[in-house]
């Protein structure tokens, strides 16, 4: 008798487990789509370096967001400003299936910057991504709090602790923002 009701729930809970995982999965695509479309668009704000040899350092940065066609990601490209001296500066991150996130952050390790070794979306307005260069281990973060607001901060793993390294405060200056006003 166990056997029989065995082979006849198993099933069911087979399909129903199944069911539970594509939906979550498809949930969580939207989410992280939903997010990265919200990074679209014109970006402007000031920017310090918090720790490190250059620490105090104070810049303005310029990005324009965007998102890959027909794929989960973002790139943000632009520049930072320290007084006559700009830097260019770029993020690109994109979802590789079963790889997860990857990218790289000012030409990724290969170049001067980090590589995007993973991460995830964490909530509807903030992404967190793992980076790395050689021996260097860390984080970027990006939190949306509004449609007019960005946080960006970068993050390096000092003894087992997180250090913040690099903080951004960017707002909107795309028609987002600006729309509702109507010429007379």
């Amino acid at each position: 008798m166990k056997s029989v009701i065995l082979s006849s729930v198993l099933p069911v809970a087979v399909v129903v487990s199944t069911t539970a995982c594509m939906a979550e999965k498809t949930f969580a695509a939207e989410r992280d789509k939903k997010f990265f479309q919200s990074v679209e668009g014109e970006w402007v704000g000031p920017g310090e370096i918090v720790a490190g040899k250059y620490k105090g350092t104070k810049f303005t940065c310029n990005f324009t967001g965007s998102t890959p066609d027909g794929k989960i990601g973002m790139s943000l490209d632009g520049g930072c400003r320290v007084g006559m001296f700009t830097q260019q500066m770029s993020a690109t991150i994109q979802h590789k299936g079963r790889e997860g996130y990857k990218g790289s952050f000012m030409g990724g390790a290969a170049g001067s910057g980090l590589d995007i070794v993973g991460g995830n979306v964490v909530s509807a307005n903030k992404v967190v991504f793992t980076i790395n260069r050689n021996q260097l281990r860390g984080v970027m973060q990006a939190l949306v709090p509004n449609d007019n607001s960005m946080t960006v901060t970068v993050a390096v793993r000092v003894d087992q602790q997180l250090v913040p390294v690099i903080g951004m405060k960017l707002k909107r200056v795309d028609t987002v923002e600006v729309g509702s006003i109507a010429p007379n």
